[in-house]
């Protein structure tokens, strides 16, 4: 089956070539099956480390990257990049590419509106039961989402809003925070290191709360924030990520500082970078602050788009692609333009 999506610019619909796909389809239905043991130590950080050296680093992949014209392949915008073509050499200087996302990743003038953290094809639901968009146990277990001993943020967020952004390798790798505002937490949560591959996805119950991730929870009611009270950034390792490498600037990418409790995030500046691969982030939000972009929720659902996940879940979910820095939400009190 085909995996489709909406390309929320142009409104058309968009095939995905799932790299690796059958791979993973055999290591998730084959290898899972007939062999757990192996199955757990292909998923675990050795392996994924491991699998992701030999992918991503050394001269295998720099004859991979010349000899496929891959940058090409991936259909990435060189005149986007900071680097010249030359120097995107290998599969890891391709994935951690820096842009001019300051000139080709325009944000709202509004402030108080929320932005896309990534480059990445998203969807976004609610864990409300009452919501048009209540997605129950699909992609995470809510009581396992934030970690164990985090019960304050599970109070705080109950029945809030979520949103789900799925990063594909040829994504530019680096995350924006979504809002301003003050951590108020930031902390990590040991797990595996599924594939976020569709296939995958849909084949292990509720993975992003079974991989290790990073949290950050932001304060948005803040003097400077967005107003949409508090905001958690989830940070989901995957299949082949060694590392998500925290490394906030205010000034492009310049002076990179470690994010932590206390300091202030302004909305749109990079966050973070993925090493190396494709991943996730989910963004939660606490009930009734927000309200999601009306072509996003709408496109959920639109007909005759095939998608894993809505075979996979037995209920609409169509992703749309969106890029960092775009709007995706506004705060509930507020109106909203698409």
């Amino acid at each position: 089956m085909q995996h489709q999506h909406i390309d929320r610019e142009s409104r058309r619909v968009q095939t995905e070539q799932l790299l690796g796909d059958a791979a993973i389809r055999f290591l998730y239905s084959g290898v899972r099956e007939w062999s757990p043991w192996l199955f757990k130590k292909l998923i675990s950080a050795r392996a994924s480390g491991l699998l992701g050296d030999l992918s991503y680093g050394g001269m295998f992949s720099k004859r991979i990257a010349g000899r496929l014209g891959l940058c090409k392949t991936l259909g990435i915008d060189l005149r986007e990049c900071l680097d010249s073509p030359a120097r995107l050499d290998t599969l890891q200087r391709i994935f951690e590419r820096k842009i001019r996302y300051w000139e080709c990743r325009p944000m709202p003038n509004d402030p108080h509106v929320i932005v896309s953290p990534s480059d990445a094809k998203m969807l976004c639901g609610s864990f409300c039961d009452t919501s048009s968009l209540f997605i129950k146990g699909k992609f995470f277990d809510y009581d396992e989402l934030f970690g164990f001993n985090k019960g304050n943020w599970l109070t705080a967020f109950r029945e809030g809003d979520f949103a789900v952004f799925r990063l594909t390798p040829d994504k530019y790798h680096y995350n924006h925070a979504p809002v301003a505002g003050k951590v108020v937490d930031f902390y990590q949560v040991p797990g595996l290191y599924h594939a976020c591959n569709p296939n995958a996805v849909v084949s292990v119950a509720t993975p992003y709360s079974k991989n290790k991730r990073v949290v950050t929870v932001i304060d948005t009611d803040v003097p400077g924030g967005t107003l949409v009270g508090l905001v958690a950034m989830i940070e989901v390792v995957a299949l082949m990520i060694g590392d998500i490498v925290q490394c906030y600037s205010e000034r492009k990418y310049n002076d990179p500082a470690p994010v932590g409790v206390g300091l202030f995030l302004k909305r749109g500046m990079p966050k973070s970078l993925f090493r190396p691969g494709s991943s996730t982030v989910v963004l939660v939000f606490q009930k009734a602050r927000i309200r999601f972009a009306e072509d996003i929720a709408a496109n959920m659902a639109y007909p005759g788009v095939q998608s894993v996940f809505s075979r996979g879940f037995g209920q609409p979910l169509v992703e749309s692609d969106v890029k960092v820095r775009s709007l995706i939400a506004s705060s509930n009190r507020r109106g909203l333009t698409n």
